[in-house]
């Protein structure tokens, strides 16, 4: 037989554990810890190409971290891919082409560069080695088969334009998209293609083994300056203006993140930013990797900040073969700002 006190007892516990319980239920969630930064997520229209080297680098160089940032790069094959992506909300922010702000702008989407890797597009029309009887410049195209990386990617921009440029309208010729590296080869060497725009490391590639030879090279601010009269602001580091106006701090962090690795870029040597990358990268050709590495660096900004006379370059090539673009106004104001980079010491 239970004694009344034990009974009594025993109600007590229950009471008791039944009114924690109620406490606790009634208590606010615990806020996420301050101390753990919120995740960024950068897309790269190509995460092995030379012009997107500043990405990767900076997080080989630990610079992210130092500032306090989460960041996870992911890469797609083009320009076009990345920029989906953003506008889908499934990234925060992408190291693309500047020139897309200002294609998004005519579709009423605001996106804004915030860091310029480079002030150049860094692409080359390669040409390749049974075509290059008959395409001796871009007047030649006519009838030809052009590879880009994507359909209204940045290569497929800059084509159109060089193609306008010298009396060429985009309906005498075919466009293919074909991705980059190895797979941009690969239509080059089977015949898919008979010219194409891509970039370093698979310039130096083709050339080495003779597939392909230099039709137009942007690499370089002369270049660029011959192709297209000025310099062409191209791979840089851009996000939605409604994400930028809530996350100021962290694209000021960002800014100095990358601004670090510009500068990084231009006091060491090809062999010293080889080393601190991905051995994959290289391949079984170092000494091809360096010397991609070494005619891309001149295209790449110290300080991050838009060239003066890029944007309305851009515009102007743009506004050549794009209608939406000629016939609406381009706030350029809206596509870009110097305000995180500005602040950045050397």
């Amino acid at each position: 037989m239970t004694r009344p006190s034990t009974r009594l007892s025993r109600a007590a516990h229950a009471t008791a554990a039944t009114l924690v319980t109620l406490c606790l239920l009634a208590q606010p969630a615990s806020p996420a810890r301050a101390d753990v930064p919120e995740k960024i997520v950068v897309m790269v229209g190509g995460i092995s190409k030379l012009i997107y080297l500043p990405v990767q680098l900076t997080e080989r160089l630990g610079y992210f971290k130092a500032e306090g940032l989460d960041v996870e790069l992911q890469s797609q094959p083009a320009g076009i891919d990345a920029e989906t992506e953003l506008l889908a909300g499934s990234v925060q922010a992408v190291a693309g082409f500047y020139d897309h702000a200002i294609d998004l702008q005519t579709r009423g989407k605001e996106v804004k560069a915030i860091v310029v890797f480079g002030q150049v597009p860094g692409e080359v029309m390669m040409v390749a080695r049974n075509a290059a009887g008959s395409i001796k410049s871009m007047a030649d195209v006519k009838g030809k088969t052009l590879g880009v990386t994507g359909l209204g990617s940045s290569t497929n921009f800059l084509t159109q334009y060089l193609a306008k440029l010298n009396g060429v309208p985009a309906s005498q010729y075919n466009v293919l998209p074909v991705g980059a590296d190895h797979s941009f080869i690969a239509a080059i060497r089977q015949g898919h293609i008979d010219a194409g725009m891509t970039t370093e490391p698979t310039v130096s590639q083709l050339l080495k083994t003779g597939d392909a030879q230099v039709l137009v090279d942007m690499r370089n601010v002369e270049g660029t300056r011959a192709a297209l009269g000025g310099t062409y602001p191209a791979s840089s580091l851009y996000v939605q203006s409604t994400w930028l106006d809530k996350h100021p701090a962290e694209a000021t962090a960002l800014a100095r993140a990358f601004v670090k690795t510009l500068q990084y870029l231009h006091t060491h040597s090809a062999e010293e930013i080889a080393a601190q990358m991905p051995k994959d990268y290289a391949g079984n050709d170092k000494a091809l990797y360096l010397s991609a590495l070494k005619a891309s660096l001149p295209m790449f900004t110290v300080d991050g900040k838009m060239p003066a006379d890029g944007p309305e370059t851009v515009l102007k090539v743009l506004s050549a073969f794009k209608p939406s673009v000629k016939s609406r106004h381009i706030d350029l104001s809206r596509t870009f700002t110097n305000q995180f980079v500005n602040g950045v010491k050397p």
